[in-house]
Formats: structure tokens, sequence, C-alpha cells
């Protein structure tokens, strides 16, 4: 079997990786955060250009037409620059939900186009994730109420903000009354819907966490590469070592459980959301560990504004939580595991 990614598949994610690399600096990234809306329309325009906003989207509607597997290494490059939620929000989670949706082409038509050319944001609602992100940006609002679908506009709508420690999202209680004129899907078909898009909500925080976690342990080996004591490198310290060593080792054994879950998901296998649940929890464990053990490695100043571990940091604490937090995923995990006749164990691994 081949486990790898397919050239084209590493190609793209490089790609994004060194575009980002040049329009996502921590500094920049500063600067809008701190203005009102904390979005970027450039920086949305240039991310359309690279192809990201019309990956899931049909070539019928003048996308790419990429899957799952696609899209699980492009999230971790989104998390590793701490690219804000709604960007996936729109691309891959509300592009699901309108590709799978029972057939309103003209839904499809008036949305997907728009998806691909990223002139539109689009943000959900889900019980598990009563917050919305970027509600008062968003030019629709997909909310779920007793399973039915709605679609409304936000001025249809009262928006309340809720502070968040990452100040990169802008969070939003959304008082809404459904109705005939904004329901787009029965309740038969938006449970099996939102339970999809809960698994890939899912899986594009863990894919991001991955990112985060990379993200820090690059900077805590940065930082203790330049900081010195007693005339030496922190990092020369096996103390310090051990600690990003930790750290690494998480990553490594996260990546595979992340990938495994995204590989299960585009296949539509059975089991994919305990999977997708099981790739959240160690995922976010690495980030976590991450999170500690580099500001171990800063010291106090790792808190600082001035300091960038802390927008990484701040951000992997923050989505940690986002989409079922840990009782949740661990409760699907041991449901799984503990049911009546689970297949457990190595030799049931690729079956």
């Amino acid at each position: 079997m081949d486990f790898t990614f397919d050239g084209q598949q590493i190609a793209f994610r490089d790609a994004v990786r060194k575009f980002l690399m040049v329009e996502a600096a921590p500094e920049m990234l500063r600067e809008t955060w701190e203005t009102e809306s904390g979005r970027s329309h450039e920086l949305r325009g240039k991310l359309a250009d690279q192809g990201i906003t019309a990956m899931s989207v049909p070539e019928a509607f003048d996308g790419i037409g990429l899957g799952d597997l696609d899209w699980v290494l492009v999230q971790q490059e989104l998390g590793y620059y701490a690219i804000p939620d709604s960007l996936s929000d729109t691309a891959y989670l509300a592009v699901h939900l309108f590709n799978h949706m029972p057939a309103d082409v003209a839904l499809k038509r008036e949305w997907l186009p728009k998806i691909a050319a990223g002139s539109v944001r689009i943000a959900l609602g889900h019980p598990i994730n009563p917050f919305v992100s970027d509600a008062q940006l968003a030019d629709l609002l997909l909310l779920w109420h007793d399973n039915e679908i709605h679609a409304l506009k936000p001025a249809q709508a009262e928006l309340i903000r809720h502070p968040s420690i990452d100040q990169s999202r802008r969070l939003y209680e959304v008082k809404w009354t459904p109705s005939r004129q904004t329901y787009i899907c029965p309740a038969r078909n938006g449970r099996d819907l939102g339970n999809a898009i809960v698994d890939r909500a899912t899986l594009a925080i863990a894919a991001q966490l991955l990112g985060l976690a990379q993200r820090m342990l690059d900077l805590g080996i940065d930082h203790a590469a330049q900081r010195k004591q007693f005339g030496k490198p922190i990092g020369s310290f096996q103390a310090v070592k051990h600690q990003l060593a930790d750290v690494a080792v998480k990553i490594e054994f996260a990546k595979p459980v992340v990938f495994r879950a995204a590989h299960a998901l585009e296949q539509n296998k059975p089991g994919a959301s305990v999977m997708a649940s099981h790739a959240k929890l160690a995922a976010g464990e690495a980030a976590r560990v991450a999170a500690r053990n580099s500001l171990q490695a800063h010291g106090a100043m790792g808190y600082t504004w001035e300091a960038d571990l802390q927008m990484f940091m701040k951000r992997a604490w923050a989505i940690d939580a986002a989409w079922g937090d840990q009782t949740f995923h661990k409760r699907r995990v041991a449901d799984a595991i503990f049911a009546d006749g689970a297949a457990l164990g190595p030799g049931v691994t690729f079956t």
C-alpha cells in the first residue's frame, strides 16, 4: 500500500506555504487583527488567486473539485500561519454542504461560483459550535434548527459579539427566528449533513492544530538557539532539548492519525467520525504540549504581545475547544471502543 500524498498534492501545499510565508507574516497579521473587522479583503483576494477558495467547488461551478485529503495538507498551512476561521468555513465546510444538499441547483449556482472566486464569506452555526465566527462580515449565514438547515443574511438576525482569547477571532451569538423564507433543507437531510459538517470541521481543526504545534515548536527552537545563558545558547542544555523533542514526537505521532481521518472521510468509510475525533484529540494534545514547552523555552516574555509565540499559542487554545471540546470527542472515541463487537487491534487497522 502507498500511504504517501501524490506529487500534485505536495506541490499545491508547497505553493500555499511559499505564498503565506510572504503574505501572512506575524507583523502583517497583527496589523489586520487590530482593525475593527480583523480581516483583510486584499489577503482574501490573494488566497483566491492561489486557488484555495476554489478547492472543493466542482468544476461545473468554476472550481477545482478536490477532496478532504487535499484539504488536510492546506489546513496545516492555514494553522501554521494562523489564517482566520472563515476561510475554512466558507471554502471547505459550506462548499461540502452545498455539494451534498438535496438538488437545490439554484442555491449552488448562486453561491458556489462566488465562493470559488473568493468574493463572499459564509458563516456556519451548529448546535455543537454555537458561537458563529465572522457572522457580522458574512454574506450568508447557514444555521441549524432542529436538524433543519436555514440560510439568512446577517441583517435578518441579532448578532452579539463575544470576546476570545485569540484576537484573530470574531465570534458572535446569533439570535434569529426560523421561517419558511430561511428554510433550505429538511431535517431528514439536515441531520446527516450536520454530522458531516461536524466531522469535517473537526478534521479541519485537527490539521490546523498540527500546523500550530509545528509553528510553536519552530519558534521555541529559534528562541532557544538565540537566547544565551552562561555564555551558551539555552538550546544546548539537555533539559531544553528534551522539552522540544517531546513536542516533535507528539506532532509526528499525531500526523498519521489526522491523515487517516482525512482518508476515511473522503472515502466515506465506517467509523470516520470516530477517526476525526481521534485526530482532534491527538493534534490537540500535540498543540498543548507545544504551547507549554515552547513557552518554557521563551520564559515569561512568551506571553507578551511583542512575542510571536503568544499569537499561535492563544489560537491553539481557542480552536481546541471549537466544534466539540475534549469531553465530546473522548466520548465518541470511548463509545466506539467499548461498543459490543468493536473491531480493535492492528489486524483490523486497514480493513
